[in-house]
């Protein structure tokens, strides 16, 4: 399983070199695009996790991470937690991680997905979820998709980036200073907001993958010591078997 998990580990982490350009791209937008004062604070998390296990923390990293926002949770001082109102709204990709918030934060719970993570994502996953995002009618100042950072094939931890409405695209002063149409910005707005999880899916799957292969390394080695320990333990009992029936033959024969 660790020579699968490897394999898989070496496409998620190509796919994912090739998707940071899409991420690069939105950060160039939201450098420009940052509204007058805060664009509010009822934000639509967006928690990127999978529906498949035996994969360490994976999932419980980006729970843990929602519920600090959400206030539920001690906050972490090093952590940049954008700020929340505690009755956001949550959608979850991926049933894992909908099973641990649900339990946690379920009046927050609005939008599930799942079916995505089995193999690399694509674009047109994202773009599926964005758009059930855009389509759910579920109100929101901006979103805020909580993933996965990929560190090293042996470490992670929960990053947060944030993805603006077209609304507030089209109030910010970057944006003021030029002449475009409605249609125009609601399309860059949802084509940013598909970029943004196109970029957190694959970087959060490459994560899955690292964590999976570690498992599956510790599983291993936990099996070999297992049965290195109960080879031990056969042998002592064999030997000591052995030892009985050459002790009751040689008492038998002392006897004659």
């Amino acid at each position: 399983m660790k020579m699968i998990a490897s394999t898989k580990l070496t496409q998620a982490q190509r796919a994912m070199q090739t998707a940071k350009d899409y991420g690069i791209a939105n950060n160039e937008v939201v450098s420009h695009a940052t509204p007058d004062g805060d664009a509010g604070k009822r934000r639509l998390f967006v928690v990127v996790s999978s529906d498949r296990g035996l994969c360490g923390g994976i999932h419980s990293s980006v729970s843990k991470a929602t519920r600090r926002a959400l206030g539920a949770a001690k906050p972490i001082p090093e952590e940049k937690v954008p700020a929340a109102d505690p009755d956001s709204p949550v959608m979850v990709i991926g049933d894992k991680s909908k099973m641990q918030l649900s339990r946690a934060v379920a009046k927050n719970l609005s939008l599930t997905f799942n079916q995505i993570g089995k193999d690399v994502p694509s674009f047109a996953d994202a773009c599926a979820v964005a758009d059930l995002i855009t389509t759910s009618g579920v109100e929101y100042d901006s979103v805020v998709i909580v993933y996965n950072k990929f560190m090293s094939a042996i470490s992670y931890e929960p990053a947060f980036v944030e993805v603006l409405p077209a609304k507030a695209l089209a109030e910010s002063p970057g944006f003021k200073s030029y002449e475009m149409e409605e249609d125009v910005t609601k399309d860059l707005a949802e084509f940013q907001l598909a970029n943004a999880i196109f970029a957190a899916l694959v970087e959060g799957h490459a994560a899955e993958q690292s964590s999976r292969r570690n498992a599956m390394d510790n599983a291993s080695k936990n099996a070999g010591d297992m049965i290195g320990s109960l080879q031990m333990k056969y042998n002592r009992g064999r030997q000591a078997a052995i030892t009985n029936e050459l002790v009751d033959i040689i008492t038998g024969a002392s006897a004659l």
